[in-house]
């Protein structure tokens, strides 16, 4: 059974249509894990109320930080979904990577202020001497 030229362009409107749908849906889901991980970490910080000192604040800021480095890794994933499938020219890679490069930098700055290294170095052991084991 042959399909006609219509046909063709029609099955791939529906697909286009369906991948931006999906490409929305990662990008508000990744908004979600920010904005409900912000908000599960306040309420954690104030059930802990008083706040015993900066060990709390500390805890607090890293479970904020934790909930923006995994949203902004779903977002990221959603960009690519939508750059590839959907506009996949010179242009739409090039913003691509303009995102995910400032993503991935935000990403490592994360990293860095809540575990007080780069990505690439090793972990330090609690003692402060070489590698964790």
């Amino acid at each position: 059974m042959e399909q006609t030229a219509g046909e063709l362009v029609a099955v791939e409107a529906v697909i286009n249509h369906w991948i931006r749908i999906l490409g929305v849906g990662i990008d508000v889901f990744g908004v979600l894990i920010i904005v409900l991980g912000i908000i599960w970490s306040t309420r954690g910080f104030f059930v802990r109320f008083p706040p015993s000192g900066n060990a709390s604040y500390d805890q607090y800021r890293i479970q904020i930080g934790r909930s923006l480095m995994l949203g902004l890794e779903v977002l990221v994933a959603a960009d690519i979904v939508k750059t590839v499938a959907l506009e996949l020219t010179f242009r739409s890679l090039g913003v691509l990577a303009g995102l995910v490069a400032i993503r991935t930098f935000l990403n490592w700055t994360l990293v860095l202020e809540i575990e007080g290294r780069w990505p690439w170095q090793p972990v330090r052991s609690p003692n402060g001497k070489g590698d964790a084991p």
